[in-house]
């Protein structure tokens, strides 16, 4: 982020930062709230996303078709998302139209009546999203590696829930799931692009300054006990996916786990894309990601393969993280480095990738962080410390797999493992 951030705290705990970007006509402002997918008990399960939804249809001086054309009217665009751990509301709009865009996302979150028809409606539209990500195999098999990732936890659940979860959810206990869980100390307003500290600061008060104050939202623990889960469908390819145990985002390690996945399968000239595409035509697509929560992480590889190439894939990704922990170089980390660092810089041209991440920032760290600070740490990063991370990794568990697909002829899941011991 950039040193032009402010920011103020009100009264009941809210928690307000401005980053103002001189030259754009554009803003956006948005709501993070620390609460998401891991948050909830099973009974609920789902209940987070269900919620961020059911906030566009109606409040009591709008309908859900007023909410949209309040916002389209100016041209503007209102959008939400859930994640395991928060839950975010946002709108980017021109800068005159600022203060109408903060009172929506005031009026959505605070004043929603959760209207029963609209929630039976609602039921079925999430339905239809459970039945899209069903088939959708690339993305499905995540949820199936989250699964073999953290079993028997709510870690471990599908961030949409089930029909018969989702379907279970009245009028009344979203509102006391909201009641208990959107407290203005576990929220952040955030705004970036064509902003004025001050209005902001004025906004936040006159729209959030009475919200209720508290920070209550405890969870559950992330434990990594790792197995498979596979589900045989009949596909084009075997959807593979794999995961270690990872480190949080205030580990000493959290830059170092970015950049070790960029050189293992960041890009088309990492260690993975070359062996495994390039040189042996086994996949199309494959990379490696590192991912980080409050209390853990992960770092994980996947790819799409052939029906009878599945185990010659597997072994590719165990030879080359095995040969990456021991001869990780400094030419293939100053790549890494460098798209890192470039794709940071380029995320902090959009407006609302800074007021995600300014957010984002302040709900894990307490604090902006600044583009100098992020850059220092990736630079940070030496062959030596890739080496020893992957190494590390290697030695603190076993992996966690899923497969999804024609994958018959897969190896049983401790032979699997066998070959990144």
């Amino acid at each position: 982020m950039t040193g032009l951030i402010r920011q103020k705290t009100l009264a009941n705990g809210l928690r307000v930062a401005v980053d103002p970007m001189p030259g754009l006509e554009t803003a956006t402002i948005g709501v993070w709230v620390n609460v998401g997918a891991r948050h909830e008990p099973d009974h609920l399960h789902g209940i987070s996303h269900l919620l961020e939804h059911m906030a566009f249809k109606g409040t009591a001086s709008r309908s859900a078709r007023a909410i949209a054309e309040t916002i389209e009217s100016v041209g503007g665009y209102l959008n939400a998302f859930t994640s395991r751990e928060q839950t975010a509301y946002y709108a980017r709009v021109l800068k005159s139209d600022v203060p109408m865009a903060t009172e929506l996302l005031s009026d959505i979150l605070r004043n929603s009546t959760f209207d029963a028809a609209e929630l039976a409606r609602e039921h079925e539209v999430i339905v239809q999203e459970i039945g899209e990500a069903l088939d959708t195999p690339d993305d499905l098999v995540f949820d199936h590696l989250q699964e073999a990732s953290y079993p028997e936890q709510i870690l471990g659940r599908t961030i949409l829930g089930t029909p018969d979860s989702v379907r279970a959810i009245k009028s009344d206990v979203l509102r006391t799931y909201l009641d208990r869980h959107y407290h203005a100390g576990e929220m952040v307003l955030t705004a970036s692009g064509a902003v004025e500290p001050e209005q902001i600061f004025d906004l936040a008060e006159l729209w959030f300054g009475n919200w209720a104050s508290g920070r209550s939202n405890g969870h559950e623990a992330a434990r990594f006990l790792p197995g498979d889960k596979r589900e045989i469908r009949k596909l084009e390819q075997a959807h593979l996916a794999l995961c270690f145990d990872g480190v949080a985002y205030d580990h000493e390690d959290a830059y170092i786990s970015q950049v070790y996945a960029t050189v293992l399968g960041g890009g088309m000239s990492s260690r993975m894309f070359q062996e495994a595409r390039e040189k042996r035509g086994l996949c199309y697509s494959i990379f490696a990601y590192a991912g980080s929560m409050i209390d853990g992480g992960t770092v994980g590889v996947y790819a799409g393969t052939g029906p009878k190439d599945g185990s010659e894939l597997l072994s590719v990704v165990a030879e080359q993280m095995d040969a990456l922990a021991h001869s990780a170089d400094e030419a293939e980390t100053a790549r890494a480095r460098a798209q890192l660092k470039a794709g940071l810089l380029m995320g902090m041209e959009s407006p609302s990738q800074r007021a995600e991440q300014l957010a984002r920032q302040i709900l894990i760290y307490g604090r902006p962080v600044s583009t100098g600070e992020m850059i220092a740490k990736v630079d940070a990063v030496d062959a030596s410390a890739i080496r020893r991370f992957g190494t590390q990794l290697l030695q603190r568990s076993t992996p966690a797999f899923a497969a999804l697909g024609p994958i018959g002829k897969l190896d049983a899941y401790d032979r699997i493992a066998a070959r990144f011991g």
